[in-house]
């Protein structure tokens, strides 16, 4: 049984989907519940995470980069780590600003805050 390849209308992400076959409907995106088109998708042989961490742990200038906690060098091991795939439209703007090598602190606390389930006044009260 195949695996189908969309990318959602609303949200943009790339999503691959198990189906027992091939219907003309397509699915309603499992993020956004936004409206998916079937894309084309070509053969790939993807690298095991032994492989993908073997490449970079080979690579001196990526890991001392990560050893002094510099941001292009966390930007350019998500990259490896996701086969070179855009990241979803809330990380694009995080992740051309570690490119840059710039940290994006704000960005990063909020989205802490939002896979936290934290609020403001939650916050505070914890204080």
């Amino acid at each position: 049984m195949p695996v189908y390849e969309y990318r959602c209308n609303s949200c943009h992400r790339k999503v691959s989907l198990f189906r027992h076959n091939f219907s003309p409907d397509a699915p309603a995106c499992p993020h956004c519940g936004g409206e998916l088109k079937r894309t084309f998708s070509t053969f790939a042989m993807h690298k095991t995470y032994k492989d993908v961490y073997d490449d970079i742990l080979s690579d001196r200038n990526l890991t001392e980069g990560m050893m002094r906690n510099d941001p292009r060098a966390l930007a350019e091991w998500n990259k490896r780590m996701t086969g070179g795939e855009k990241p979803p439209p809330d990380y694009e703007e995080m992740t051309e600003r570690m490119e840059s090598g710039e940290w994006p602190v704000e960005q990063i606390e909020q989205k802490r805050k939002e896979v936290m389930g934290l609020s403001e006044s939650s916050e505070a009260e914890g204080d």
